[in-house]
């Protein structure tokens, strides 16, 4: 008796065991570390690397960032089985194929655990980035999912310079961005255009998709260029599937596919990982208007009681703050409401402290030729500056640089003295400052003070020159400031061009 009940009781625990095993969802992995996902897959991009604390207190979102108070965001890591992963990815709306493995599974990881901060910035970012972006690929009738390119790319941080010099939300590089069309010089960088770097990217996809019809090899063309992915198609005996060519790319394209898979499931799943979004006050609302003079960041921050670091959140492409419309119709973006001020103050604005703005800086007319001018200056190495960082920073070329110093290499050694030919764009800097730029204003002089015109009966005559500006044509006329002058000639603003006459108060 004694034996058999101990008979059934190991049947009966048996019997346990064996209906556990049945029901037990299938088994989830175990968590990589990132050396481990290194050695399987490839390299990080830089935006994996990146410090999301320090992106935090950036000038772009520091002012525009709060945690969504209602959302409920954990620390910890949520285990999903393989088959649930796939489930989700199939339902996300996509031309683009999704595909399901292991090397996607981990890029998920990488996001869902060790990049959750990273991953609920670009969540905030996106709430004003994704509308812009999609409006561009709609206009040029591309799959909208294309947008998650950009998180992979720059995570959603139009400032963003990599270390060989790639800028902007899509990350060109200079000499690609001004082939398909970005203005790049030492005022502005359309790279970092939201608008503008868009539309350029999406030209790059169109020529890719023309050649290889197969949106992942256009994903892959992007990151590492045709001649790469060309080489990896020949090596894998003419096979044409990202997956068959996997093995033969450059080891950080073999993460490009994967990641963006990774990066679209993450911001459509971040629920599911517990990770909430950081809410962005970024105005949703914007509009624009065009400018046709030069002007500073500060004139319209200050005239219309705006925060500057808002001003140049929504307008990055201006790099030294200073929008060059003298040379063409240049783009200021504002919130709604503030667009209307502008407009509503516009005779007042771009005289507001212009001497004091703008004097560092000598308007050249509109001649071709001394647009193209290149002014020579020189630059000293700081610690952690290299070519590429220099030659960001004005609108050159690491290649240039090398060619002007007779340079062998793109190494730089701190506090080396370096020639570089700027390209001012009809703007010469204060540090090329020639003899003949405009004297500081006199302290009891205001650019912004509604003085009384002379009678219009005792006046001379002024002839527009090139390279003119109200400020300094008043220059020349003690006594007389640019809103004396464009107030007797009743002009709209200050915008004025070669040969026109203008009336000088002489009493």
């Amino acid at each position: 008796m004694k034996h058999y009940l101990l008979f059934l009781a190991f049947f009966f625990v048996c019997t346990i065991v064996n209906a556990q095993e049945e029901f037990t969802e299938e088994p989830t992995y175990s968590v990589l570390s990132e050396d481990s996902v290194l050695s399987q897959i490839g390299l990080f991009p830089e935006t994996l690397d990146v410090n999301v604390d320090s992106l935090l207190r950036s000038w772009h979102v520091r002012y525009f960032t709060k945690m969504d108070e209602d959302c409920h965001d954990e620390n910890f890591t949520v285990k999903v089985p393989d088959s649930i992963y796939a489930q989700r990815l199939e339902r996300l709306p996509s031309i683009i194929p999704l595909s399901y493995n292991s090397t996607v599974r981990q890029c998920i990881e990488l996001y869902g655990e060790r990049r959750r901060n990273l991953v609920r910035y670009m969540l905030g970012m996106a709430d004003f980035y994704f509308p812009i972006i999609e409006q561009v690929l709609d206009e040029h009738d591309l799959p909208l999912e294309l947008k998650y390119l950009a998180v992979v790319e720059s995570a959603l941080n139009p400032v963003a310079l990599s270390r060989v010099g790639a800028a902007g939300l899509w990350q060109f590089m200079l000499p690609t961005g001004k082939s398909y069309g970005l203005e790049i010089n030492s005022l502005i960088d359309e790279r970092r255009d939201p608008v503008m770097s868009t539309h350029a990217a999406c030209k790059y996809f169109k020529d890719m998709y023309a050649i290889y019809d197969d949106w992942n090899l256009v994903l892959a063309a992007y990151n590492c260029g045709p001649g790469n992915v060309n080489r990896a198609i020949k090596r894998a005996n003419g096979k044409r599937d990202f997956w068959d060519i996997f093995p033969y790319l450059p080891k950080e394209t073999r993460t490009y596919v994967p990641l963006y898979i990774a990066a679209y499931y993450i911001m459509n799943y971040h629920c599911e990982h517990n990770i909430c979004s950081v809410q962005t006050t970024l105005p949703l609302g914007t509009d624009t208007v065009m400018i046709n003079y030069p002007l500073h960041l500060e004139q319209v921050a200050e005239v219309l009681q705006m925060d500057l670091e808002q001003v140049r959140a929504l307008n990055p492409q201006y790099k030294r703050d200073i929008i060059p419309g003298h040379i063409k119709p240049s783009v200021l973006k504002l919130p709604a409401l503030h667009s209307f001020a502008f407009v509503e103050n516009e005779d007042t604005i771009p005289l507001h402290r212009v001497e004091e703005l703008l004097a560092n800086y000598l308007i050249l007319g509109e001649d071709s030729t001394q647009r193209a001018r290149r002014e020579q200056i020189t630059h000293v190495t700081r610690q952690g500056e290299n070519l590429y960082t220099i030659a960001d920073k004005y609108g050159v070329t690491a290649r240039d640089i090398r060619k002007w110093n007779g340079l062998g290499s793109n190494r730089i050694a701190q506090g080396k003295r370096i020639r570089v030919y700027v390209d001012n764009g009809g703007v010469l800097f204060a540090q090329n400052k020639p003899k003949t730029l405009p004297e500081k204003a006199p302290a009891t002089a205001s650019p912004v003070t509604q003085t009384t015109p002379k009678p219009a009966s005792n006046y001379i005559t002024y002839k527009v020159k090139s390279g003119d500006s109200l400020y300094s044509i008043s220059k020349k006329y003690p006594g007389i400031s640019a809103a004396v002058i464009q107030k007797t000639n009743n002009l709209p603003n200050s915008n004025i061009r070669p040969g026109q006459v203008l009336k000088i108060p002489t009493s």
